[in-house]
């Protein structure tokens, strides 16, 4: 349940005062001259800054993220754990600092909860390289990715990484690896731009034909997928990650274009016929193939809706957009590559975020 008292105060708040009033000095005294890096990042919603009073009940307080070099949290990260278990203060900003874990087999997560003895804190300690190695799915962390890497990593995992703050970097090695990921190189993502355009050109002449054959619930549900994808695709060309569905309407809604697109994807939701959707959703194809021209990526392509070949259907034609893409990208192991994406375009499943060997297993296949 979530812990009542006083205002609500956002996660990477409560996690930078708990650094500053609790953990910072406790380290100055209790391990001197030591070097590490203190951050908020990784799974959280505060990271990515959609946290809310309901955030309360799972896994959601003053919660920080320490980074030894591997032999120092080989030689102290136990002793840090459990000095500041018995030091940390029982509270922040009247929010418990100590986690009771749930008994909950199907629900194994810790709560805030005050305590009279040691606390249970969420002050993890790591190294950097074993973290991203963990987090990402890759080796080695410290180098930078491979074109493969690129396409094996979950956007959700990289917004995780690269969001939330770093409050103190005595390393450096945990800022200068959040530089190097902060997005995809130039041609990774022309390559991600042309494989989502595909994705729309795939199913875009659907939400007729599956109404065409009586089929209005699937006619629906092609529309949902394809006001996703354009959701997704936005966030692309806006050099966003996109976080997994939790998230991915709120990360959209913060982007420059989703005023004007908003109605037109609404109304796709909402109609109750395809003719309706077809058209609210060639409004939002318009304002898309324009944000795409003018971005400077690829030879201007003109925006505008048209039959679907000769079947009664309007549609943009997206993959003319891809194509204009695909002919901009000049690596060698991609400009060869099928336009089926990165691991978010052609799988759906939150088991990659929650099991990072599924992940390297991708990255493998991918080799």
């Amino acid at each position: 349940m979530a812990i009542s008292g006083p205002r609500f105060i956002p996660g990477l708040e409560l996690s930078e005062v708990l650094y500053e009033e609790a953990v910072e000095p406790i380290l100055r005294d209790a391990f001197p001259g030591l070097r590490y890096a203190a951050a908020r990042i990784g799974s959280g919603s505060e990271v990515l800054g959609f946290d809310t009073p309901r955030s309360a009940d799972h896994e959601w307080g003053p919660r920080l993220e320490i980074f030894l070099t591997a032999e120092d949290r080989a030689q102290h990260g136990g002793a840090i754990r459990r000095t500041l278990a018995e030091r940390l203060p029982k509270d922040v900003r009247g929010r418990p600092t100590h986690f009771e874990e749930s008994d909950d087999p199907l629900d194994p997560v810790g709560r805030m909860q005050s305590t009279d003895g040691p606390v249970n804190h969420r002050v993890d300690v790591h190294d950097v390289d074993g973290w991203l190695a963990e987090q990402l799915g890759v080796r080695p962390p410290g180098a930078e990715p491979t074109t493969r890497e690129w396409l094996a990593m979950p956007q959700q995992r990289l917004a995780e990484t690269t969001g939330g703050a770093v409050f103190h970097d005595g390393l450096g090695t945990l800022t200068d690896v959040r530089r190097r990921l902060a997005w995809y190189p130039g041609q990774v993502w022309r390559y991600l731009l042309a494989c989502q355009w595909q994705r729309v050109s795939r199913e875009e002449a659907f939400v007729g034909r599956c109404a065409e054959v009586g089929d209005d619930i699937g006619s629906a549900v092609v529309a949902a997928r394809l006001v996703r994808d354009l959701m997704r695709l936005c966030l692309l060309l806006e050099r966003r990650y996109a976080p997994y569905s939790k998230w991915l309407g709120s990360a959209f809604g913060r982007l420059p274009a989703a005023e004007r697109l908003k109605p037109a994807l609404r109304g796709a939701l909402a109609a109750t016929d395809h003719r309706t959707r077809e058209a609210h959703l060639c409004d939002a194809y318009e304002v898309v193939a324009a944000l795409q021209n003018a971005s400077g990526l690829n030879a201007p392509v003109d925006p505008r809706r048209r039959p679907y070949h000769s079947r009664p259907f309007q549609v943009l034609r997206a993959e003319r957009f891809a194509q204009a893409l695909a002919e901009t990208v000049t690596d060698p192991d991609l400009r060869t590559s099928a336009l089926v994406g990165g691991v978010d375009q052609w799988a759906d499943s939150t088991d990659l975020l929650n099991q990072p060997q599924a992940i390297r297993a991708t990255a493998h296949a991918l080799e």
